[in-house]
């Protein structure tokens, strides 16, 4: 199946999914009475948002999945390194242990025998 396609196709499952369940539990809410920061930031989140999911669907045309599912996981050790830099978040020295020991087995199981 070509990405783009599959990208778009679960876009579309997303939004019928979720425009019910936000305005189901009474969330619903103008989105354009934001602030336009607040209007500009999720747009560039959904625009990494859509980038990552065509990336993600080409790997998987072009590469092994186990591979490819790991490469895509070590963004849960870069969510975790932004919350150092960005938001002041301090990990424990078990967490960075953690974060260490999750990059060394993707690493190892990334990297060709």
């Amino acid at each position: 199946m070509d990405s783009n396609l599959a990208t778009a196709i679960r876009t579309i499952i997303v939004v019928l999914l979720l425009v019910p369940a936000v305005v189901a539990t009474g969330r619903w809410s103008n989105p354009f009475s934001l602030p336009p920061r607040t209007l500009a930031f999720l747009a560039l989140s959904a625009a990494a948002t859509g980038a990552s999911w065509l990336c993600y669907f080409r790997a998987l045309q072009l590469g092994d999945v186990t591979k490819v599912a790991l490469v895509d996981k070590t963004s849960v050790v870069l969510v975790i390194l932004f919350a150092f830099v960005f938001l002041g978040e301090r990990p424990s020295v078990r967490d960075w242990i953690a974060i260490a020991l999750v990059l060394l087995g993707i690493g190892m199981l990334v990297l060709k025998r």
